[in-house]
């Protein structure tokens, strides 16, 4: 694991806010990307490799349950449609996300998605020295660089697994970021691992967005209140493929709670995103999440049993996955990836994490079917690759 320093001034070169070259980087040694020259793009998602022909492609790229949301979902939003008129009260979500994690409503804050309290992060907490644990999401490191921060990036390296050793944090950071399980590599930290970060004055952010697409949601820190300056964030995306109602929130100490609050505007949430908060807290929603992550485990041992025939052709797959994606490096991924595209795949670049490379993809877990033709057209891609 090595650190990078960005000493921009938290604008950006590129042409989106946040997602510029990384000018002036200062590496402290080890493996990984960044420095001078670096160009990942993080204002890039899953969703820009299927936005304009989506529709002719089946899609690995974003990792968003299929098939969703389902129809009991859809209807108790559509039901909230009647209340339009007036302003949202997100009183009884607010209470019912409380009660599933066992908290006071006073740690709880509802948000449009993770992404938005990446934001409110970044712009109302003081902090000094910002560390975001890459490869992962983005988005954190996006939002501090845009709220005027100078973020370290501490690099997990591929030959360690994509490990976290919490030593390797500087002692000084009073802000660190990490994901678990962790988006792109699907690693999944033991819960108390990640809790050695934690220290007095620190403000520890843990992105929980795809727990609760692991059985048992093991290694999870949501709940917890013995652990200083832990703030957990959570989605409603990808389970209930919500993307577009926009509905997370945050579990953390009431103050930073309150500090997150002044810093939202009013009624941040919709109605029918609070309805549908509200129904995916009941035990019905808790035990269909269940039924749903273990279906996911399923589906991944297929994938990742399937991928692993693709050895001698120089595939490698991160493992253990635990996430419902996997992320495999292998020679040419830039021109597999667009071989897949013209057979009808569309699977997610890697190159725009920090600590990835263009030899990076990231596949979305599917059902056998799906997995099964995915695996027959990369086949061909790699075939091609090699004429």
């Amino acid at each position: 694991m090595h650190t990078e320093r960005d000493d921009r001034d938290g604008r950006g070169g590129h042409h989106r806010p946040g997602g510029g070259p990384g000018v002036g980087a200062r590496a402290t040694g080890g493996q990984g990307s960044g420095g001078l020259g670096d160009t990942h793009d993080l204002r890039h998602h899953g969703d820009a490799e299927v936005r304009d022909d989506g529709s002719a492609l089946v899609d690995l790229a974003v990792n968003v349950r299929a098939d969703t949301p389902p129809a009991w979902l859809r209807a108790r939003i559509a039901e909230s449609l009647t209340g339009l008129a007036a302003y949202p009260d997100g009183r009884a979500a607010r209470a019912a996300v409380a009660a599933r994690h066992g908290l006071p409503v006073e740690r709880v804050l509802l948000t449009a998605g993770a992404a938005e309290a990446f934001v409110l992060l970044a712009r109302a907490l003081k902090v000094r020295r910002p560390v975001v644990v890459h490869p992962q999401f983005t988005e954190p490191e996006a939002a501090l660089r845009d709220a005027g921060h100078t973020v370290d990036r501490m690099l997990l390296r591929a030959e360690d697994g994509f490990r976290l050793d919490p030593s390797a944090v500087p002692e000084d950071a009073d802000l660190v970021v990490i994901g678990n399980p962790t988006n792109p590599t699907s690693v999944l930290h033991p819960a108390a691992l990640i809790a050695e970060l934690a220290r007095p004055g620190r403000t520890l952010v843990v992105d929980e967005a795809f727990m609760d697409a692991v059985p048992d949601e093991r290694e999870t820190l949501a709940g917890r209140t013995d652990v200083p300056g832990l703030v957990v964030l959570r989605s409603l995306t990808k389970t209930w493929g919500l993307a577009g109602l926009r509905i997370g929130y945050v579990l953390a100490p009431p103050e930073t709670i309150a500090e997150l609050e002044r810093a939202q505007p009013l009624w941040p949430v919709s109605t029918p995103a609070l309805a549908a908060a509200e129904a995916c807290m009941t035990s019905r929603a808790l035990a269909e999440q269940e039924h749903a992550a273990r279906r996911v485990a399923i589906d991944r041992a297929h994938l990742v049993a399937g991928l692993r025939e693709f050895a001698s052709d120089g595939v490698r797959v991160a493992e253990p996955a635990e996430g419902p994606f996997v992320l495999i490096g292998l020679p040419g991924a830039a021109a597999v990836r667009a071989r897949l595209r013209r057979l009808g795949f569309a699977v997610r670049r890697g190159d725009t994490f920090p600590g990835l490379d263009d030899t990076w993809l990231r596949l979305a877990v599917r059902d056998r079917a799906t997995v099964n033709r995915f695996l027959q057209a990369l086949d061909q891609a790699v075939s091609l690759r090699d004429r």
